[in-house]
């Protein structure tokens, strides 16, 4: 159910209006606008500027810097998905020549292909594309510092390849797919690979002095994978909301859970900070809430978009400055003001509609070894098992129609889980990945591994 911006309390607008304008006014931003997204839709939109008498809205437009990646990935999951590549194929099946060795296309989309992470000068961020009018211009003669797989390292390279891999597959520029297949779909129709007014400009201000100077908006070229987009918040609303529920017309709810997944081992410093990286989107946490999307930035600009899936609040933060105002934290704070002031009120519990007699006999406690589980059957048709004391490895199942189940997350993820039944019928243990689980600890009447003493359980003699 979609709930109109008007039944945000005053208190959480307040906060919400708070919050921006003293991120605009300590990160002295020229102009700052966000929108929060709630149930879907756009629940609130705000902005602060230093203009007297003008103020953006939802359908100003400002750069968005490598929330662009995010569409790219888009693009690339939709040829998956169609059969046109596999995400473990090399990028030399499709695209010969690049140079790249032994980059997958995964590898390309999390970062851990090895690529540098930044072109051969000048600074391509601040210079036109035309200076790179070929692959070979973006890649540089050492295209590769890592070994593949071995780490994630962010490269902005490595999109620019993603794509030409889309161009080369689609027989059409990267631009004029992305508007076909995603942003006409969505209704995305004020973002664009170039400005369109009403847009802000750029601008970079003096760290010492409150002047500015304004920064050239350069067009891409090789690059607009890794950054060239403008958007509004607007808009980035409306992906935001598809990016957790997913469009037929465009990629399914499972392939953006995918996107959702991390994808790339991280280094000590990220697993430390909460960060992660997927297929095209970010993981972060913050204050004990994970949070996904993806932050940009040109100069000029600041752009920030995230999501807290269990809150079903999602918020949407652009600037333009070349630095000032910490966005992730701005998006992550107006997640939390609305969270924590209107918690989401949860759907109302329904049973199932039917159950199979020979599946609820499985529901209840069952050890493995001496560590217990309960098994349970829920609504959706999924079974899950979860670990008693609270600590310990869980999973939910998927069911696979021939009584065995199929694990989606955790240690269990693709693990098979099956009920093994006795010569008469009758239950007994569930066997998941080899692992015995059984009604009682121990349980003498199945067959565990290594045996059980036939002595049985005892005190201390």
């Amino acid at each position: 159910m979609t709930t109109p911006q008007e039944e945000l309390l005053p208190g959480t607008r307040r906060a919400l209006l708070h919050r921006i304008a003293v991120a605009q006014a300590e990160g002295r931003a020229p102009s700052l606008v966000a929108t929060v997204v709630r149930g879907g839709e756009p629940v609130w939109t705000g902005a602060r500027t230093s203009v007297e008498g003008h103020g953006p809205d939802q359908n100003v437009q400002y750069r968005i810097g490598s929330i662009t990646k995010t569409f790219t990935a888009v693009l690339v999951l939709r040829l998956r998905d169609e059969g046109l590549l596999d995400l473990a194929d090399p990028l030399e099946k499709h695209l010969p020549g690049t140079g790249v060795g032994e980059a997958t296309i995964a590898g390309l989309l999390a970062h851990t292909a090895g690529l540098a992470a930044e072109t051969p000068g000048p600074w391509w961020e601040r210079s036109p594309g035309s200076l790179r009018p070929e692959l070979a211009d973006v890649l540089g003669e050492r295209p590769v510092l890592h070994p593949a797989g071995r780490r994630f390292h962010y490269s902005n390279p490595g999109y620019a390849l993603l794509g030409a891999l889309v161009e080369k597959l689609r027989g059409a520029p990267w631009e004029e797919v992305l508007r076909r297949e995603v942003l006409e779909p969505l209704g995305l129709e004020r973002t664009s690979a170039r400005p369109q007014a009403p847009h802000a400009g750029g601008w970079a201000v003096h760290p010492w002095a409150d002047v500015m100077l304004p920064e050239p908006a350069e067009d891409l070229g090789r690059m607009a994978p890794a950054g060239q987009l403008w958007s509004t918040t607007g808009d980035l609303a409306r992906f935001a909301a598809f990016l957790v529920e997913g469009d037929e017309r465009v990629l399914s709810a499972g392939s953006l859970r995918e996107m959702r997944t991390p994808a790339a081992p991280a280094e000590a410093a990220d697993v430390a900070g909460g960060y992660a990286y997927c297929l095209g989107m970010e993981i972060r946490h913050q204050g004990g809430r994970t949070l996904v999307g993806h932050t940009g930035s040109l100069p000029g600009f600041l752009a920030c978009l995230m999501i807290s899936e269990a809150d079903d609040v999602a918020a949407v933060v652009l600037a333009n400055c070349t630095s000032g105002p910490p966005l992730f934290t701005v998006a992550a704070d107006l997640v939390r003001i609305v969270a924590e002031a209107e918690p989401r009120i949860p759907r109302p519990w329904r049973p199932l509609r039917d159950v199979d007699p020979s599946v609820l006999e499985l529901a209840g406690q069952w050890y493995w070894g001496t560590y217990a589980f309960a098994l349970r059957l829920t609504a959706d048709g999924l079974v899950s098992l979860e670990p008693l004391s609270g600590n310990g490895r869980r999973s939910r199942f998927r069911s696979n129609g021939d009584g065995t189940w199929t694990g989606l997350e955790g240690y269990y993820a693709g693990e098979t889980l099956s009920a093994v039944r006795r010569p008469d019928g009758s239950l007994s243990h569930l066997d998941l990945g080899s692992f015995v689980f059984t009604r009682q600890p121990y349980d003498e009447g199945a067959p565990v591994p290594g045996g059980v003493d036939p002595e049985g359980w005892r005190g201390v003699g």
